[in-house]
């Protein structure tokens, strides 16, 4: 290798452009400037790192300083549990720091040397202060306290501690001021910032080869979830399998065997006064009792729910009070039908069928791709299911409607007659039975865009 001819051989290119500008001996003042900056950079690199290190501890790295009696742990934690504070006392620190450092790099740059040109002046301080600030203010800490989170967390928390008692009414002057600013970002765009439809999009965007249909649906179904009411998956009360308490035990044996189902709720004179539930495993043990047996001593208490009750909520429930069934009420106290744990379940994972749910599986019959029939009493969330379309797009003419024979009426506004139809969005409802009272069977075709109704 070929050394220059100044013989300055390895001397970075920098040093020697800045050799060219030196004429000023090194003072006291500019070592004392030169130390406040090594300083100063020093604790812009420990908040910065700090910044990374505080937001990134995991729940479990949380857990352990819990169970932690050490004061440094405890310090570390009582930074956590005040996060905005926590964060403008970064901010605010950095910030001052990094001024800091830009004013003793000046007063350095500009005792050592001379710059015939103010502009190439300038463009040293910058690239030089950039350089200082982003590399070890920034990149370097970051990056270290990334790897050692915890460590780095326990190494600042004593700085950090001094510096939110320093900073303290400014921290608090910007958290108020944040947050009025975020309080009024929140009326102006609403309480949620994303919709459902927009997270079901995002799921499908997710899908990839190895997805099935139903891990796609299940994920929409908890995305829903939340949001759905006891009334919209409820089993109606016209559709309910109870028994009289005046019924002989003979008759309680013959409903049982006949109906299929595990659980029975009871009333005494009518529906709106059901006074528990029985259960098909508690009379196992009195099979060979006669019709006199009092078999009402076997009841377990009712659990009675609003009609609007969360799905959710009432999961919860289910879970502390280890029940699978409840009573739902309208607004009357009246029984408006009853909800099971398997009613919840389905609307996550779908339908759920045993030996006995040959007949339910039956309320629906698939002609071909485009053509349904449904029966009426179908709920209106069960059908959206089947069909695979939003719940909610029935939402602004189903009144208080809950199954399709009612989504009908809004749609006619009378009691249609067989054979009439109606369509709304792409969808052609024909009514194919009906009774006195009730709509029996209802046709449904998708219609495709540009297909006109007939």
């Amino acid at each position: 290798m070929e050394s220059n001819p100044d013989g300055d051989l390895g001397v970075p290119l920098v040093f020697k452009f800045l050799s060219g500008f030196y004429t000023q001996p090194l003072t006291l003042e500019i070592y004392i400037a030169l130390a406040i900056t090594i300083l100063l950079l020093f604790a812009s690199a420990i908040v910065s790192g700090a910044e990374v290190a505080f937001f990134s501890l995991g729940k479990q790295n949380i857990k352990e300083l819990k169970g932690s009696k050490q004061s440094r742990d405890q310090l570390l934690l009582s930074l956590l549990n005040m996060p905005r504070t926590l964060l403008a006392t970064i901010l605010i620190a950095n910030n001052l720091f990094n001024v800091g450092i830009v004013v003793t790099t000046y007063f350095i740059i500009s005792s050592v040397f001379v710059f015939d040109d103010p502009w190439a002046q300038f463009g040293v301080e910058v690239v030089f202060v950039t350089f200082l600030l982003v590399v070890f203010g920034e990149v370097v800490p970051k990056i270290l306290a990334n790897y050692r989170k915890l460590e780095f967390a326990h190494f600042s928390a004593p700085v950090l501690g001094i510096l939110r008692k320093t900073f303290d009414p400014l921290s608090r002057a910007l958290v108020r001021s944040t947050q009025v600013i975020e309080n009024r970002l929140a009326k102006k765009q609403g309480a949620h910032f994303v919709t459902r439809e927009e997270i079901d999009h995002a799921i499908e965007l997710a899908r990839d080869e190895s997805t099935t249909e139903e891990e796609i649906d299940i994920l929409k179904g908890i995305v829903k979830f939340g949001d759905i009411t006891v009334k919209q998956i409820m089993r109606s009360r016209v559709d309910l399998v109870a028994i009289d308490r005046e019924s002989s035990f003979d008759e309680v044996l013959r409903i049982v065997r006949e109906s299929g189902y595990s659980r029975f709720p009871v009333y005494e004179n009518d529906l709106d006064h059901i006074i528990g539930f029985l259960y098909a495993k508690d009379l196992l043990g009195y099979l060979n009792k006669d019709a006199s047996f009092d078999w009402v001593s076997l009841l377990r208490p009712s659990f009675f729910v609003p009609e609007s009750k969360k799905i959710e909520e009432l999961l919860r429930e289910f879970q502390r009070k280890r029940i699978h069934m409840a009573v739902v009420v309208d607004e009357y106290g009246g029984t408006s039908g009853i909800v099971t744990l398997e009613d919840i379940m389905e609307e996550i994972i779908g339908e759920i069928e045993d030996e006995y749910d040959v007949e339910e599986a039956g309320f629906y019959e698939k002609i071909d791709e485009n053509t349904f029939i449904f029966e009426g009493k179908t709920l209106i969330n069960d059908f959206c299911r089947v069909m695979g379309i939003d719940s909610h797009l029935f939402d602004e003419i189903k009144g208080d409607s809950d199954s399709l024979a009612g989504l009908l009426l809004e749609l006619f506004q009378r009691m249609p007659e067989e054979g009439e139809s109606v369509r709304y969005n792409k969808y052609r409802f024909e009514v194919l039975d009906v009774s006195e009272r009730r709509i029996e069977k209802v046709k449904i075709t998708v219609i495709d865009d540009g297909h006109e109704s007939q």
